[in-house]
């Protein structure tokens, strides 16, 4: 894929096909071994499913809890989808109003003729708003992940007194000099495949990585397909990337209007400690920079119970606690 500004700050996040060979889940042949109790049983909790027009798209959303709780909205990354916080979501729901949106272009929301930075943070206000997150007298908490970050850093700097906090999740805000993001790739039609066995065949994680827990990866691998004529194929749209670019994301980080925290996989080769250093610094010393022990990129397919545990403990914290002035 290609992009402009994109390809120096920008992780990708993507579920797609692998070219020239099988991904990850090929050698199951259709048969994974037995998920975990603990997460059939948070699959199993059923999400409401509803949708909000935001400037001409409908913006797809999963909603857990009761709305009389504070608003917790959950994103996803690039080419993802709401599904990924799926045995997620039911862990915080207890305490709060949890929906995942679909941003446009990907998940079960519909496709824009362009995509921005700005225009996907309002669509997250507006699935708050439509979620009931505006309702209360607390404001809404936003935790991303990935590319997700990247509009959640652009809404805590341009939105964030509508907010109570944002926790950024493995997006990582480059120095200067420091290149990295998405490689170019080439902007073609998903390929249709006659079945989900092909198409989970050739699906993988990207930026490649291990990942321990197959199911995990099967259920986002499932949610990402949809059906067409003759078949199977992806849900993101493939031209979100076209002409796309990413704006100030370090001055943005830097304006945040509201709390804010990262967190970061502790062998994640596009968050390496130096850059949550340098995001630690960014945002004045005052915010905490959480590792997760033993994850990747994909830190709540690499070790999602670890996730919940420390997004419950900072988001307990900040019930407890007034916010810190951030030194200069």
């Amino acid at each position: 894929m290609s992009s402009d500004k994109s390809a120096k700050d920008g992780p990708i996040n993507l579920a797609h096909d692998v070219p020239g060979g099988g991904g990850p889940l090929a050698r199951y042949h259709g048969a994974l071994p037995p998920s975990p109790a603990w997460f059939n049983e948070a699959v199993a909790v059923e999400a409401e499913s509803s949708f909000v027009e935001v400037e001409g798209a409908r913006i797809h959303y999963l909603r857990w809890g009761s709305r009389a709780k504070p608003g917790l909205l959950l994103v996803h990354g690039n080419g993802a989808h709401a599904f990924w916080w799926s045995f997620i979501a039911p862990f915080l729901a207890r305490d709060y109003n949890v929906a995942a949106l679909d941003l446009s272009g990907m998940g079960d929301s519909a496709w824009r003729q362009s995509y921005s930075l700005d225009q996907f943070a309002r669509e997250q206000l507006a699935v708050c708003e439509h979620a009931g997150m505006f309702a209360l007298a607390e404001k809404p908490i936003i935790v991303a992940h990935s590319f997700g970050g990247f509009v959640t850093i652009v809404t805590g700097g341009r939105y964030g007194e509508r907010l109570a906090g944002t926790i950024i999740v493995d997006s990582p805000v480059n120095p200067p000099g420091r290149e990295g993001g998405p490689p170019n790739r080439e902007i073609r039609p998903h390929r249709i495949y006659p079945d989900v066995t092909a198409a989970l065949s050739r699906f993988r994680l990207a930026p490649d990585q291990p990942c321990e827990n197959d199911y995990l990866v099967d259920f986002v691998a499932r949610r990402s397909l949809k059906q067409v004529e003759g078949g199977v194929t992806w849900k993101f749209d493939p031209r979100i990337w076209t002409r796309f670019e990413i704006e100030d994301v370090a001055g943005l980080l830097r304006a945040t209007k509201c709390r804010i925290a990262i967190f970061r996989g502790e062998t994640s080769r596009l968050m390496p400690p130096e850059i949550g250093a340098y995001m630690y610094r960014l945002l004045g010393h005052a915010a905490p920079v959480v590792e997760i022990p033993k994850a990747h990129h994909h830190v709540m397919l690499d070790q999602p119970l670890a996730f919940v545990a420390a997004l419950r403990a900072i988001l307990e914290d900040w019930n407890h606690s007034d916010p810190r002035a951030r030194k200069g």
